[in-house]
């Protein structure tokens, strides 16, 4: 699978191992964690990938520094990006260590926490519409205006290979443990993680699922038409899988690759949300839970549980941890009354 290189450089190979070697030591080995209480629920042992400890607070680090990486060896001196939050975070941080201009462009009604960080990198934030076209033509006119390449937050080979090392290290430390993947489960906005995640596990005998909330579902009614869907996307508390439509080159990956996708709605969300801080004291953002939620939904439809010889071993990426405040107040309330709910 190859694409054109925005550096003009010609067709780009997605090496996930390759962009793996390069972000060792330049980012954090986030650790794999797991509670009995969730393996119990799943009927599956399951290893959760804790990229929300992440620099950056997500796993989009891994992308925007490789491909801002790149771009910056090939004389780049500045960068434009555009997404709901944490790709524009991880390419504002990505800019300021190669000591690059950065322009990111966000949604109106973008998180603040994302905001935040995006300006506290040094990017100029520019705030456009609430879609992806409206963002998408902000950051293109700022390219035609100024110059510097636009890091695509999905359709970008870089940025697909850097998201895929995450899986990746999944993949190599199930391996190692002796309790190798049967499945991974991934979240899905515009899809380059989840296009990571099918290459990372090429040549393995693993399911790939994607993860997308009710009303947010692009990608499965894309594979369901043969072509990239665009959808309104419903209101949800994951705000990073709310893209309009599925990334080109993440759909030409996963129409082939992608076991399936796993549609989850704010309530299963909210009570992977509440597993992971009560069982594991691990806060993830609602995009970053959603992957747990999908692994639940699946084990309760039967596709996790043991295979006649063995347990089965599910992997799942906790892409991010970037959460308001409010919500994670508003979430965990809600903990609080189920514990004294059934301590009653």
């Amino acid at each position: 699978m190859s694409h054109t290189d925005p550096s003009g450089a010609g067709p780009a190979p997605i090496d996930v191992p390759e962009a793996a070697r390069w972000l060792a030591g330049r980012v954090l080995r986030t650790p794999v964690l797991r509670a009995p209480a969730i393996d119990r629920l799943a009927g599956a042992r399951v290893l959760l990938k804790a990229e929300n400890l992440q620099a950056g607070g997500s796993y989009k680090m891994r992308g925007g520094l490789y491909a801002v990486s790149r771009l910056a060896a090939a004389g780049h001196g500045g960068v434009v990006a555009q997404s709901t939050g944490n790709h524009a975070v991880a390419v504002a941080l990505a800019a300021r260590r190669f000591e690059l201009a950065a322009t990111v462009v966000l949604p109106v009604d973008a998180a603040a926490t994302k905001v935040a960080r995006a300006r506290a990198a040094g990017a100029r934030v520019v705030l456009a519409g609430t879609t992806v076209e409206e963002r998408l033509a902000v950051a293109r006119r700022v390219r035609d205006e100024t110059g510097p390449p636009i890091v695509d937050a999905y359709d970008h080979p870089d940025v697909i290979a850097g998201q895929g090392s995450a899986s990746l290290e999944l993949i190599e430390e199930a391996e190692r443990a002796g309790t190798p993947l049967d499945a991974l489960v991934v979240p899905v906005g515009g899809g380059g993680g989840a296009a990571g995640a099918c290459l990372a596990a090429a040549g393995r005998p693993i399911e790939v699922y994607g993860v997308e909330p009710h009303g947010c579902d692009s990608l499965a009614r894309s594979l369901a038409a043969g072509r990239p869907v665009p959808v309104t996307p419903a209101p949800t508390i994951a705000d990073g899988l709310r893209p309009t439509c599925v990334g080109e080159l993440p759909f030409a990956i996963l129409r082939t690759r992608l076991r399936g996708v796993v549609r989850v709605d704010d309530d299963e969300i909210a009570e992977a949300f509440r597993l992971l801080l009560l069982e594991l004291k691990m806060l993830a953002e609602p995009s970053g839970a959603a992957g747990l939620a999908g692994a639940l939904r699946l084990a309760a439809a039967g596709a996790l549980g043991n295979d006649g010889a063995r347990r089965r071993t599910v992997g799942v990426v906790l892409t991010g941890g970037n959460v308001e405040a409010e919500l994670v107040a508003r979430l965990a309330a809600a903990a609080r009354i189920e514990e004294e709910v059934a301590a009653a």
